[in-house]
């Protein structure tokens, strides 16, 4: 199962000199937690951090910062830790372990932005491979009793 698969294609970006106010504003609109930040909004561009909701409570809010005057630049994670779309899921799950993120961006071998992968991407593919295991006992067990009887 490869990360491009899993992903999320829409992906919601803002430049790095935005504001964090309305990074803020974008999670908001958007409904996500997250955004992937790009030094040039036209594509071809590869995500150079992220900034999730978490930092601007933390970094901004908690420290009564003014969200107005603050560029995502100041406080988002960066480098952009990325996987390939071609990347092996289990091979990103634990990069992402690794470097205690939840979140990477999928990108092409070019450095263009696919997605972005999460934990609940990863988790849902899991249940589903999960749910395919379960049948394949079940649908065993149908076979046994059909050439039995």
């Amino acid at each position: 199962m490869n990360t491009g698969t899993i992903c999320t294609r829409n992906v919601i970006t803002c430049q790095v000199g935005t504001s964090a106010l309305d990074a803020a504003k974008l999670m908001r609109n958007h409904h996500v937690g997250d955004l992937v930040v790009v030094t040039d909004a036209s594509p071809g561009h590869g995500p150079v951090g992220v900034i999730t909701d978490r930092d601007i409570v933390v970094s901004v809010l908690a420290c009564e910062l003014d969200a107005g005057t603050l560029c995502v630049s100041d406080i988002m994670s960066s480098p952009a830790i990325t996987a390939f779309d071609w990347e092996d899921a289990w091979h990103v799950l634990r990069r992402m372990r690794m470097n205690g993120v939840r979140r990477m961006p999928v990108i092409s071998d070019t450095d263009e932005l696919i997605g972005i992968v999460t934990l609940d991407d990863l988790v849902g593919a899991v249940s589903e491979l999960l749910s395919e295991l379960s049948c394949v006992s079940q649908r065993q067990r149908h076979f046994e009793e059909k050439a039995r009887t």
